[in-house]
């Protein structure tokens, strides 16, 4: 442990003496001993020093007291000086002057040697440096022993707060992974330090003030950081694996009860309610796999399918759209934009894959929330794997893209506004500012072109079927 001025006067063999009436710094630790003969040493202290001086060159009263305004400014704990030499008694201007300020004074006598006080000094500081390391040694094993026998995050962090005697929290984003305060932490009163990962889903780690860190704290952050990587290996292999059940749902390549047994084996009940949000980022999707979900989803099961991150809740629907919107929040906040789409409240393996479907439609509408319509009839052929709707929709369009491309013509605009207005030549020509015979001349050139006449029922159904999985596959490749 560190020694103070009044310990080293409790020490009889150093026979020191107390000169003066300050005692202000009394009972701070001493950091060093300087022994000097200047006149002016500041500018050679740092702080928190025991000046030990016999005053060789302060042979008068105004040298005296300029000294000792030099020592307190530098900030040292007070002055010893050594008599028997220079001076047979501590001069009386230099008391009065460390009295002034409020220095203390020990008086050093001849027998006592400086260096006898410099070492007793360096060991104490060197036993209390070896017990700092010895604690934070054993706080190393304390915290990786939490971590490598089952605790986890949160008993590490559990530890982390019992070292310091604080309240801990770790946050990710909008989530909070751990938090042992009933209030979110603030930038005012807790102090936060960052958890790499390499990754998008980097965290904070917050310390309630006050407290003191003994270095414990930049160990945890290391370990925090390499428990964080293995938590989002396992998120994605567990992800993968919820995904290969649900594709295989999804596919209705599963009899019911077969389908029932590996979603419970996944923590799917389908006995009850499940809605599914799907999450849709065509420049994020790599993140967006990988990348954590908000607390109140923490219990979810979230799986992988084909590029898009799918998250099934127990719920009726009433909770899902603030659950989406949470959702939402967070991965915007991880720096993923990304378009969420809710399915409705369904049980069964084949309600699941409704919802999912349903999701999947609601998606495309390309909001950053979007609720479910009602099951539409584009949702129900998606259901059904086997139907060759992509190549329906390729062999319809695909000559009036060509035609667009070669003449810079705009007829897949054209059918999308007409079948989108209800077939209405005037709306078509108002909203693409067009003459009337100009719409019918590319309605016209549609029918030639593939075989569809617009005008009909059931070509129009056609069309518009064409159109509806186009830009479903466009954002569910």
């Amino acid at each position: 442990m560190a020694i103070s001025l009044a310990t080293l006067l409790g020490v009889h063999s150093l026979h020191l003496s107390n000169a003066g009436l300050a005692e202000t710094t009394w009972h701070e630790d001493i950091n060093w001993v300087a022994v000097t003969e200047l006149e002016d040493p500041q500018r050679f202290l740092s702080g928190g020093e025991l000046v030990l001086t016999t005053g060789m060159r302060l042979r008068s009263a105004p040298e005296q007291r300029r000294f000792v305004r030099q020592v307190q400014r530098a900030g040292a704990v007070g002055i010893g000086f050594g008599t028997g030499l220079t001076h047979d008694a501590v001069p009386p201007a230099l008391i009065a002057e460390a009295n002034r300020w409020g220095l203390p004074i020990v008086q050093v006598p001849y027998e006592t040697p400086f260096i006898a006080i410099g070492k007793l000094v360096a060991e104490a500081q060197a036993a209390d440096h070896v017990a700092k390391l010895e604690r934070l040694i054993a706080g190393h094993q304390v915290l990786a022993r939490a971590l490598l026998t089952g605790g986890g995050l949160a008993q590490l962090l559990k530890q982390l707060g019992g070292m310091l005697r604080t309240e801990i929290a770790l946050t990710q984003f909008t989530a909070h992974l751990y938090n042992s305060s009933s209030e979110p932490p603030s930038a005012d009163t807790w102090s936060s330090y960052p958890i790499p990962t390499g990754r998008r889903d980097a965290c904070t780690l917050w310390v309630r003030q006050p407290f003191e860190d003994s270095g414990i704290i930049g160990y945890a952050q290391n370990l925090i950081s390499v428990e964080l990587n293995n938590m989002v290996k396992q998120r994605q292999a567990q992800r993968a694996l919820c995904g290969q059940v649900l594709e295989d749902v999804i596919h209705g390549a599963l009899e019911t009860s077969e389908a029932q047994r590996r979603l419970a084996g996944v923590g799917l009940n389908s006995t009850r309610k499940n809605v599914v949000l799907l999450a849709v980022s065509a420049a994020h999707h790599k993140a967006l796999v990988s990348t954590s979900v908000p607390q109140p989803l923490e219990n979810a099961v979230a799986a992988v399918v084909g590029k898009d991150l799918v998250v099934v809740i127990n719920d009726d629907g009433g909770a899902a759209p603030a659950l989406a919107r949470r959702l939402s929040d967070h991965l915007a906040e991880a720096g993923i934009h990304a378009t969420i789409g809710i399915g409705g409240g369904y049980t069964k393996p084949n309600g699941l894959r409704w919802s999912y479907f349903e999701a999947r439609d609601a998606a495309s509408h390309g909001l950053p929330v979007n609720e479910p319509e009602r099951l539409s009839l584009t949702s129900l052929l998606l259901a059904s794997e086997d139907v060759p709707l992509a190549d329906m929709a390729h062999e319809s369009l695909n000559p009036l893209r060509a035609f667009d491309i070669a003449h810079g013509a705009e007829l897949v605009t054209t059918l999308e506004s007409y079948l989108n207005n209800n077939g209405s030549v005037a709306a078509v020509a108002e909203a693409l500012t067009l003459h009337r015979n100009t719409v019918r001349y590319r309605l016209a050139q549609i029918t030639e072109l593939t075989g569809y006449d617009p005008s009909v029922t059931a070509d129009r159904v056609q069309l518009w079927l064409s159109l509806a999985v186009s830009r479903l596959g466009a954002r569910h490749p």
